[in-house]
């Protein structure tokens, strides 16, 4: 169960961080790197908004499994 609190645990970092590059800030960020083109065709204020949310979800998944690990490793 632990191995896999792990997995999930890392996975989510990772996944956190590339979301967080992916955001556009002042500069654009990384999403610009891509093309820019592509947020375009979704329509950029509709992709910010899905990227913000999956930003969350993995966030809270993230929390979760470093609580659940903690506790995990205590006992």
């Amino acid at each position: 169960m632990t191995y896999i609190t792990v997995v999930i645990n890392v996975v989510a970092m990772f996944s956190i961080i590339v979301g967080v590059l992916l955001h556009s800030g002042r500069g654009g960020g990384l999403s610009d790197m891509f093309g820019g083109g592509g947020g375009a065709a979704l329509g950029s204020a509709a992709a910010e908004r899905n990227l913000n949310r999956i930003t969350t979800v993995l966030a809270l998944v993230w929390v979760i499994t470093v609580i659940a690990l903690g506790l995990l490793l205590t006992n």
